[in-house]
């Protein structure tokens, strides 16, 4: 491989991180190692590593800016909603429609990557945090309404983030209708924050 022209280093950076997302999304986060990220940005596993000393540090970051990217699109669509029921109904819907695999399989290999790549299991329960707190926002802003009937907001998110998580993962693998997932969930959902049947079905 010639040798990669010189850039200054917070584009390179960019660049190299943008490699690595795409290596991620295309194959897994398993794959995010030197020579594929230097492969994808067309540089020498050297120069990876000299901007990147931890490959374990470079996997978390990889990871953070999947996941918060996919947070971040959440977010506008929420914030687009007119209501808390319509909020909600959405998130189940844009989060089951199997649109987004690619995010999840990701968020399946940290689980596991992450019992021994400390850095990437402290961005995990970060990332977690991050969505358990937009989640209960929006089921407090329906229980303020009264639109929900639930004494713990917190709860509920949690429980509902398990759901969304091992519905998605038993999609990878074809395992239950995919088609029902979301029918499933929000038939849940109805029974546990005291909606009616049948209120958050979209689509």
């Amino acid at each position: 491989m010639s040798r990669a022209a010189r850039k200054p280093p917070a584009e390179r950076r960019a660049e190299l991180a943008a490699a690595a997302r795409a290596v991620a999304l295309d194959e897994g986060l398993a794959a995010v190692t030197l020579r594929a990220v230097a492969a994808r940005a067309g540089v020498t596993p050297a120069l990876v590593a000299h901007y990147h000393e931890s490959m374990d540090g470079l996997v978390a970051e990889t990871f953070v800016s999947v996941v918060a990217a996919e947070l971040d699109e959440l977010r506008a669509l929420l914030a687009a909603a007119p209501d808390p029921v319509s909020r909600l109904a959405g998130l189940v819907g844009t989060l089951l429609d199997g649109s987004r695999d690619d995010v999840t399989v990701i968020w399946v290999e940290a689980y596991a990557l992450g019992r021994r790549n400390a850095e990437l299991g402290s961005a995990v329960r970060d990332q977690m945090d991050a969505w358990s707190d937009v989640i209960e926002g929006v089921i407090e802003s329906g229980a303020a309404t009264g639109d929900f009937r639930t004494e713990d907001p917190r709860a509920a998110a949690w429980q509902l983030l398990g759901m969304i998580d091992g519905l998605n993962a038993h999609a990878l693998v074809r395992w239950g209708g995919a088609a029902e997932r979301g029918s499933l969930l929000a038939h849940a959902l109805e029974g546990m924050l005291g909606l009616g049947r049948g209120v958050l079905l979209v689509g």
